[in-house]
């Protein structure tokens, strides 16, 4: 960010809200009362600020009873910060949503591999100490003396034979000597923090590919080999072979096979009742014999399809809420190509504003309930701040999941540390070219950010012990790529630079500056512990921007994982508490842990918030808008 964005930004104040922020965190600490049966998904749980009696939010009586989230003390041995801090840095790397927003070049890795090794050549001295020091320990490892030891959590050396096979375990040892020496002699380089950070992504990338465990010698390998009388190898060729001419090469993390979207993935029922040449908006059947009024309209992000909401039944966000009386719009979009590529962010503000209004029109009410995860997250903030900028009341409230607003507190990321003036500059001339950035090109240089999870699982499972690859609904939607337009794209890349939800009036949407401090909504904001995409504390800046009476919801999982949180999970927690604090650290530090999942806790909050009860439509759509094709409509099957 430039001097004078980050000096724009200090002085830019965050809303405040109406009542004092003593009176708030009073509030916050109330219990939603239920007066009904299935109010159960209320009972018990904390930190959601009260806006309407109880009596107006009473839930539908048909709506099925919900296990509640109880709300109880962190263990004594463990703060709920500590706690935070354990699990963000022990976090399995398990991404499952490649987001391509920012774009990234081959190229910059080698920039950083170039600055690694000019580190070598500008410091030979300090470089030969740390090979000395290398050295010495694989002596010791030659001679079984060596006491190094690799991180016991590391799946890929869980295999007993690495510890009890003489050879093996010196190639353990050795390695785990290699990338250790290599952390510290760039610790003790006269490298920039910057890169630094750089230098250890690329020597982690580099020290991951050559592990051991990546070739044949993997004992795990050798026994399947041994079991299948080298069926396993022949297996493994044939995988190769067919990732070479159908997957570009990378190792294919799903088995495509085993899914279709409307057989097995995406099935809550519903109709398209709205397309227009950018979207189609889907609404979905209600579950109870009376809704609430005001609908929920779901803005998905445009880097993948929307389905990941409705993957399966189990995991469904879409049928949790309309089983709790919340009826529900979404939006598809379409998949852009190289004709689409002036589509910006006011081309997509436009499609979202006429969806809503569709949605107010089939259901009566003035206004709605908006939620914008990730990019949706940004065009649902672009949206609420031109709808304030115009004078325009639609959209009262805000459900804002893994959504970083404030992208300067997302530039120590993977992605952020590559983001450079020159390197900005040159994606979007290479992007504008070609009218659009492919999801799929784009996930194929994203993953070796992140090698060990992305390529070298796969690597070993499909090759070296010749199996499929798994059968997993979430790996299929990931996988399900996109495509973003370039006018789009380059808006995103400007975001991230300009931070204009801070830096009031550098985004300018339909003619119109937005201005965050203007924007008068009830917020809820969800963020994982262990997401790496979009960090927890990066995210916490977004329910700032929303106000002081945004809620703040931290989730015990990664990015993807934090949204698909339905009840029943036994490991699930939570924290949630308002936005009241400037600092995440002071947040976290005071929230209030509920075992389980928010999904309920989120559920109470929308209950409040969602006007009165009325009989559920007996028929989808409206004379104005009738129902069409079945959801989930024709725009998700465009590859």
């Amino acid at each position: 960010m430039s001097t004078r964005a980050a000096a724009a930004r200090k002085k830019a104040p965050v809303k405040k809200a109406a009542a004092t922020k003593g009176a708030a965190k009073a509030v916050a600490k109330k219990a939603v009362p239920a007066k009904a049966a299935p109010a159960k998904v209320a009972k018990k749980v904390a930190a959601i600020p009260r806006k309407v009696p109880a009596s107006k939010a009473k839930p539908a009586q048909t709506r099925p009873a919900t296990k509640p989230a109880a709300a109880t003390a962190a263990p004594a041995a463990e703060s709920s910060a500590s706690l935070v801090k354990r699990l963000a840095e022990d976090a399995a790397n398990n991404t499952l949503a490649i987001n391509p927003m920012t774009g990234f070049r081959a190229q910059d890795l080698g920039d950083a591999f170039r600055t690694l090794v000019g580190a070598v050549t500008k410091q030979p001295v300090k470089a030969a100490w740390h090979w000395g020091a290398y050295a010495l320990e694989v002596t010791k490892v030659l001679a079984g003396k060596s006491k190094v030891e690799v991180d016991p959590k590391d799946k890929r050396f869980a295999d007993p034979a690495w510890q009890s096979s003489k050879l093996h375990k010196s190639l353990l040892q050795n390695h785990a000597a290699m990338s250790g020496e290599l952390k510290r002699f760039i610790d003790a380089s006269d490298l920039s923090a910057r890169d630094k950070a750089r230098a250890h992504l690329v020597a982690s990338i580099y020290v991951d590919t050559v592990a051991p465990s990546n070739s044949l010698i993997n004992p795990v390998a050798l026994k399947r080999a041994t079991e299948t009388r080298g069926k396993s190898l022949i297996k493994g060729v044939k995988n190769l072979v067919h990732d070479l001419r159908h997957n570009g090469g990378l190792p294919s993390s799903v088995d495509k096979s085993k899914f279709e979207i409307g057989r097995n993935l995406c099935l809550s029922p519903g109709r398209v009742v709205f397309k227009n040449e950018v979207l189609e908006l889907i609404q979905y059947e209600p579950k109870t014999g009376k809704v609430f009024k005001r609908p929920l309209v779901i803005c998905p992000p445009q880097v993948n399809k929307f389905y990941a909401l409705d993957l399966s039944p189990e995991k469904s966000l879409v049928k949790f809420a309309t089983e709790h009386g919340v009826q529900i719009f979404a939006v598809s979009w379409r998949n852009p190509d190289a004709e689409h590529s002036d589509w910006d962010m006011s081309t997509y503000v436009k499609a979202l504003d006429e969806a809503v209004d569709v949605a107010r029109e089939i259901t009566g009410s003035p206004e709605v309930s908006l939620w914008g995860a990730c990019s949706g997250g940004m065009t649902a903030a672009s949206y609420v701040g031109w709808l304030a900028a115009t004078g325009q009341k639609k959209v009262v409230n805000v459900i804002s999941p893994v959504c970083t607003l404030d992208p300067e507190n997302a530039m120590d990321t993977s992605m952020g540390l590559f983001m450079t003036p020159e390197s900005v500059k040159a994606i979007k001339s290479t992007v504008k070219r070609k009218g659009y950035v492919d999801g799929a090109d784009m996930a194929k240089v994203f993953a070796w950010l992140r090698p060990n999870d992305l390529i070298w699982n796969y690597w070993v499972n499909n090759y070296l012990m010749g199996a499929d690859p798994p059968a997993f609904d979430v790996l299929y939607w990931n996988a399900d790529t996109t495509r973003l337009p370039a006018a789009f794209h380059a808006n995103i890349l400007d975001i991230m630079q300009e931070s204009p939800f801070v830096n009031h009036g550098r985004l300018l949407v339909l003619g119109e500056p937005i201005d965050m401090r203007k924007v008068d909504v009830d917020a809820y904001i969800v963020a994982g512990i262990t997401d790496h995409i979009t960090p927890w504390k990066a995210c916490y800046p977004t329910a700032r921007i929303y106000g002081e009476r945004s809620v703040f919801t931290l989730a015990n999982a990664g990015h993807l994982q934090s949204l698909l949180n339905p009840p029943g999970s036994a490991k699930s927690f939570f924290m949630s508490d308002l936005a009241s604090d400037a600092k995440p650290d002071d947040w976290v530090a005071k929230a209030q842990r509920n075992e389980g999942s928010w999904w309920p806790h989120w559920m109470a909050w929308m209950h409040q918030r969602s006007g009165p009860e009325v009989p559920a439509p007996a028929k989808l759509g409206s004379r104005t808008h009738k129902p069409g094709v079945a959801a989930p409509g024709e725009y998700i099957h465009q590859k």
